[in-house]
């Protein structure tokens, strides 16, 4: 696809706190490659990557095709960079929330994490999905999976166990956020809760504008 070829523009953001990985996890994701001496983020990066997404109807049908830009933005998780961070979440559509399986504390902080995004999201239930990354050194694993899977289903939210040195379901967690995206668009008939700027159309045929004027308020997208 060239640079101006595709359908629709999704920003996904990455959180967590501070060396969970979420750089050499969107690294991972874009290039299928493991650096082990990326330095702490600072502020906010991004990586991009253009996949097709293919929808399946209530019959089991695959339907055409959509070309879409991904767009993910990489936040610092240090405190001191907190309000920055914050200022994108209302641009965002969907969250990678991840935590280290080898550090405790940042899957305690996940709950914060939680309540940032139902505070400062576009909506108070955004589309998230939570990884506990670093799960190829099982070694040193401080967090029970069942621990994470239990947290996750509270929050009513997808869980997987990542590897950014391997790849491991790095590339499904990422697909299934952007697989609950595409669904929320489909069936909301109001789609005044999609950010500025965050999808578009360029006007191919069989593609309906998905961007309206926002008149809804926060909180009310839950369809």
């Amino acid at each position: 696809m060239s640079d101006g070829d595709y359908d629709y523009l999704i920003k996904f953001l990455a959180l967590g706190d501070s060396g969970v990985g979420k750089t050499s996890f969107l690294y991972q994701y874009t290039d299928k490659k493991f650096n082990s001496k990326f330095i702490t983020t600072v502020g906010i990066d991004f990586r991009e990557k253009r996949v097709v997404y293919k929808s399946n109807g209530p019959d089991g049908a695959v339907g055409r095709g959509q070309r879409i830009h991904v767009q993910l933005w990489d936040t610092a998780g240090q405190e001191r960079f907190r309000s920055l961070t914050t200022a994108f979440f209302r641009d965002a559509m969907g969250f990678l929330l991840l935590f280290d399986l080898t550090n405790e504390q940042s899957f305690l902080n996940v709950r914060n994490w939680m309540s940032q995004l139902q505070m400062h999201a576009y909506c108070e239930n955004p589309d998230i999905v939570l990884c506990g990354n670093k799960c190829d050194l099982q070694e040193q694993r401080a967090v029970r999976e069942d621990e994470a899977r239990e947290l996750a289903e509270k929050y009513g939210i997808p869980y997987f166990e990542t590897s950014a040195a391997n790849g491991q379901f790095v590339s499904q967690a990422v697909d299934v956020l952007l697989d609950l995206i595409m669904k929320r668009m489909e069936r909301c008939v109001d789609k005044s809760w999609i950010p500025d700027g965050t999808v578009r159309s360029n006007g191919h045929s069989g593609h309906t504008d998905i961007t309206e004027p926002k008149t809804q308020e926060k909180g009310k997208c839950a369809c």
